[in-house]
């Protein structure tokens, strides 16, 4: 019979921190609006076990990830590669990534805080060490969510998107109260800008407390999908913690309205698990002259200032404005590409781990870095098996995994990515291997 067990640990700063995510802004934190977690789900067949860990942080870096799964490993005896660690990506939350590109920003620390990340480490393997803990016999439903209002794609309202929120809702064998609820949707949690001051979770943070209010013992954990393309810059009314509580309202309103149209026979004891992984070199990219950049930043300026004096709405606006700050990222990749330091970067990062996850009539799709939302809904539609596809999981790849269309528009996504859309397609194929081999 399949147990599980949850557990959730704070993971904000105690002290002032640096807030990453924007450019140019020194975000020194001056108090916390709502906090950070560290939330874990440990699910358990009798055979097999998973542990499924989501964190509020932009980034999770893969050394965290490989020190935190040694630590679980030697404290629960749950496998390296059958523990997922993804971070939700707030941009208001502490630094724990090194980032090249972000180099030549004047405000953006030149290192981590490394008593801050050996403490958000701890809090990340407590975390999972309690949810293996309090496992209980458990029963487990999936089923998903249509949830739109939020966000759209952010290069084009229009373009493609992926409004399907991937739910896997687990409760309590002895009397069928809430447990643990997993989430997995496609968007950018940016509601709150550079003007905020005030660690937050952004709109997932808010959509968990909601669902955590609404359905008492219950653990929320949320993923990030394919949303490197996807954000609420067409949908927000403005950019406050009130438009943040009103859209994670919205994601959590749909997440309940499924959770509670679910049957009792839709619920199973008996899960079968699995979990694979296998890693695929990613495709450098080749980057202009450093005088091609040059004026490539001058082009994006200029026109972002003509957008400006001519009133264009807000998205279009951002949209511009976010061109420049990819123009400037991308003068300091063709830089280090002068200098032959880009490689030294490209060789740590091109080696990404895809992981999947089999759990009873779904699957999980874990990959590393800020995917193009393309590339999910691609290997939903192919995959032999239901799949919710994760990203930002065990790693980051230095920015984001366009696709061919997006790279050769040279949009903000475009200019600051160290690796080609060829790399997504590299790791499309290899989730879809992987998902084959457990279906």
């Amino acid at each position: 019979m399949l147990k599980a067990g949850a557990a959730r640990f704070v993971l904000s700063p105690v002290y002032p921190m640096f807030l990453i995510g924007y450019p140019h802004v020194s975000r020194l934190s001056t108090g916390i609006h709502d906090p950070l977690h560290a939330s874990a789900i440990c699910l358990d067949d009798g055979l097999l076990k998973l542990l499924l860990i989501g964190v509020d942080l932009l980034f999770v870096g893969a050394d965290t990830v490989a020190r935190c799964r040694a630590a679980l490993h030697a404290r629960t005896g749950i496998l390296p590669e059958h523990i997922l660690i993804s971070a939700t990506h707030t941009h208001s939350g502490p630094m724990t990534t090194l980032h090249l590109a972000f180099r030549s920003d004047p405000v953006v620390p030149r290192a981590v805080d490394p008593a801050y990340l050996t403490w958000a480490e701890d809090r990340i393997v407590t975390a999972g060490v309690e949810a293996w803990r309090n496992r209980v016999d458990a029963e487990l439903a999936v089923t998903a969510a249509l949830v739109e209002g939020i966000g759209t794609n952010r290069l084009d309202p229009n373009g493609p998107a992926d409004p399907e929120a991937g739910i896997l809702y687990l409760r309590r064998a002895l009397d069928q109260s809430p447990l643990a609820l997993a989430v997995v949707y496609s968007m950018h949690p940016t509601v709150l800008h550079e003007d905020s001051t005030l660690v937050s979770a952004d709109f997932p943070g808010a959509a968990m407390r909601r669902l955590a209010e609404a359905m008492p013992g219950l653990t929320p954990l949320y993923h990030t999908g394919p949303a490197g393309n996807q954000s609420p810059r067409y949908c927000v009314r403005e950019q406050t913690f009130e438009e943040a509580e009103r859209l994670g309202g919205i994601l959590a309103c749909r997440i309940l309205e499924a959770v509670r149209a679910l049957r009792d026979e839709d619920f199973q004891r008996e899960v079968a698990l699995k979990g694979v992984r296998t890693a695929v070199l990613l495709d450098p990219r080749r980057f202009p002259t450093v005088a091609e950049a040059r004026t490539n930043l001058e082009n994006k300026r200029a026109r972002f200032e003509q957008l400006r004096r001519e009133g264009v709405p807000h998205g279009p606006l951002r949209t511009a404005e976010c061109e420049v700050f990819g123009a400037e990222e991308l003068l300091v990749l063709a830089e280090a590409q002068e200098s032959n330091e880009l490689t030294l970067w490209q060789e740590r990062f091109q080696k990404a781990e895809i992981q999947v996850f089999r759990i009873g009539p779904v699957c999980l799709a874990a990959l590393p870095g800020e995917l193009f939302v393309e590339y999910g809904l691609e290997i939903k539609a192919r995959a032999a098996r239901r799949t919710f596809v994760i990203s930002l999981a065990n790693g980051e790849l230095q920015g984001y995994i366009v696709t061919p269309e997006a790279e050769q528009a040279g949009g903000y996504e475009a200019q600051c990515g160290l690796f080609s859309a060829e790399s997504g397609r590299r790791l499309v194929e290899a989730a879809l291997n992987l998902i084959g081999s457990v279906a």
